[in-house]
């Protein structure tokens, strides 16, 4: 089956109403069995141009299946990734309500702020430190429209990569920094669940901002400056429910926190 314009633009409009209900459908790629990573990527655009149209502002974006583990699972050998807007943007220790996701999870994250741009092909990890003004841990909240979590690769690129929300914290500079050594911890209601260190992130998590530079070649487009990227995450992700508290501690840059409700 292949896809055509009417159902990369119906794929679209389910996944912006399962976004705005919180209600997940089913895997598009059952739905969809000739959807490739092309068409999801063109289903993710649609989505971006749709919310930008309705009034939102593009502010950063996001890195998703960045370590070995999470590529294994799905059968790919390289990341994929989304865009973050002003409206998914959380405060440090605030509390937000769980009903607001279909099934989220919390993964601790460095998230890089950029003052040059950053444009493919061929960018590396000397220029994306050269570039970065700031850096911060972060937490973000992944999510996925698709039910229970049944992903393949193009489910989860249409789906935004999983996004959800980001907490992010004070922005330092980066260049004391060891971030491949860096540890982070993600604790649930005070208690650690997983740990991990930035090599799990493509060796160094400036290593995934510069595979998303050039990656992002192919649309024409650029990491803007003012722009941020969450990097990828250093551990596993953990499940949330009503009335946990999740935080995440990355050593050198400190600790960020979302209580839901």
């Amino acid at each position: 089956m292949t896809l055509t314009t009417g159902h990369i633009g119906e794929a679209t409009q389910l996944l912006d109403a399962a976004r705005i209900t919180q209600t997940p459908i089913g895997p598009l790629t059952e739905r969809y069995p000739g959807l490739d990573v092309v068409d999801a990527y063109a289903i993710q655009q649609l989505n971006l141009t749709r919310r930008l149209r309705e009034g939102r502002n593009l502010i950063g974006h996001k890195i998703g299946l960045t370590s070995a583990p999470m590529q294994t699972l799905l059968g790919v050998d390289e990341p994929d990734f989304g865009y973050i807007l002003d409206d998914m943007v959380l405060t440090n220790g605030s509390a937000v309500s769980a009903a607001q996701f279909c099934a989220p999870r919390v993964e601790p994250e460095v998230a890089f702020l950029v003052r040059a741009p950053l444009r493919g092909p061929g960018v590396t990890v000397e220029q994306v430190y050269a570039a970065t003004e700031a850096v911060a841990v972060a937490l973000e909240v992944v999510d996925s429209r698709i039910a229970d979590w049944k992903l393949t690769l193009p489910d989860t690129v249409a789906d935004n990569a999983s996004s959800g929300a980001v907490v992010l914290g004070d922005w330092v500079p980066a260049g004391h920094l060891d971030l491949p050594q860096a540890r982070a911890s993600l604790s649930l209601n005070a208690t650690d669940v997983y740990s991990g260190v930035g090599t799990a992130v493509m060796g160094d998590p400036a290593a995934a901002v510069a595979w998303l530079a050039n990656a992002l070649t192919r649309f024409g487009t650029e990491i803007l400056p003012g722009q941020f990227v969450m990097s990828g995450s250093f551990t596993s992700a953990a499940f949330v429910r009503p009335g946990d508290h999740a935080a995440a501690i990355i050593g050198g840059l400190g600790a960020v926190s979302l209580r839901f409700s």
